[in-house]
């Protein structure tokens, strides 16, 4: 069987109904030869002096890793120069980062969280990158880039994606037409596929979730989860596995490949906040894929992909995984409308 790359899967993208301009498809291109270098210097680890902590915060008020600067700046020099982009935003800058007058600008708009799950990564566990790409508004194209242009519902994004650097490194796409993986060939340097059109299975009984916040969650959500913990002696009648692994790249990853659901539901420890997962960087470019394979996406109430943004480090409520699943759980949010 012949092997197709990444480069050659887009290309054929290209020319089978031209839902991929070739822009978007050198964009690609680009963020995937940066996750390749991120992969690699996760790799050295200890030897690579990517451990650790700066002992600095984000602008999300987190600590930061050595890593999510080394993944940030990779990104970051990777996209500036390549005539893709009109500018882009990550987790880890407060502001926007307009490409600048010196080089091309693109029709494109790159958003990322460069190390999702980076408190991982000092143990030897799976983290990630997510990536997402909108349009640029077309007024845009004769003046300065401002945030506004980014604050575009998740229904909006042409693009997402994400790396996970795990016992294998996989690279997960969607143009929204499917979603396609692919395996770094580290002998060779390249992206490889090795799974096409990608559907969530939906007979796996199984969830993600934080337990430690289970006294901060809202009734509903506590009634949720303890009917799912009950078994087969409880209403939902059947057995139920938790995992966690402190990765949303991982846990979605592995609902992809086996089935279930993950939450990251609001909690009382700060009210006034709808959640802790970011809208723009994490659930609508995982949201995206979680529906083009098939499943559901909401924050509880109302589809992620809906949502329309206020600000660029937007929080927000996540529900998402196997359709069935999600549209019992929200069952019980409607329940106690």
């Amino acid at each position: 069987m012949q092997r197709v790359t990444l480069s050659r899967f887009l290309i054929e993208q290209q020319r089978e109904g031209g839902h991929l301009p070739p822009q978007l498809r050198l964009l690609i291109e680009v963020v995937a030869r940066a996750c390749k270098a991120i992969s690699y210097t996760i790799n050295k680890g200890e030897l690579g002096g990517v451990l650790g902590s700066l002992g600095q915060e984000n602008v999300q008020g987190e600590v930061q890793k050595k890593l999510d600067v080394i993944a940030n700046d990779l990104l970051l020099e990777a996209n500036e120069w390549g005539g893709n982009l009109a500018a882009l935003a990550s987790e880890e800058m407060e502001a926007i980062h307009p490409i600048p007058n010196r080089y091309p600008k693109g029709e494109y708009l790159l958003v990322y969280d460069p190390i999702d799950g980076s408190s991982n990564i000092d143990v030897n566990l799976s983290v990630g990158t997510i990536f997402s790409v909108l349009k640029a508004p077309e007024e845009a194209s004769g003046r300065e880039v401002t945030e506004a242009d980014f604050l575009q519902a998740g229904r909006h994004q042409v693009a997402a994606g994400y790396a996970i650097y795990g016992p294998q490194t996989t690279l997960v796409l969607t143009f929204g037409k499917g979603v396609f993986g692919f395996t770094l060939d580290r002998e060779v340097g390249s992206w490889v596929l090795t799974q096409s059109n990608i559907t969530i299975p939906a007979d796996y009984r199984e969830f993600a979730v934080n337990m430690s916040n289970h006294r901060h969650w809202a009734p509903e959500v506590q009634r949720y989860i303890q009917d799912c913990m009950a078994g087969k002696d409880g209403p939902r009648g059947e057995d139920f596995n938790m995992r966690w692994t402190g990765s949303m790249v991982a846990d979605i990853q592995r609902i992809l490949t086996r089935g279930g659901i993950f939450l990251y539901p609001w909690d009382a420890r700060e009210p006034g906040r709808a959640g802790k997962l970011r809208l723009m960087y994490e659930a609508n470019p995982l949201g995206m894929i979680i529906e083009q394979a098939g499943g559901a996406a909401t924050d509880g109430t109302v589809r992620i992909l809906d949502i329309e943004p206020v600000g660029l480090h937007q929080r927000v409520a996540v529900v998402m995984g196997c359709r069935e699943e999600v549209e019992k759980a929200t069952g019980y949010f409607r329940a106690a409308q």
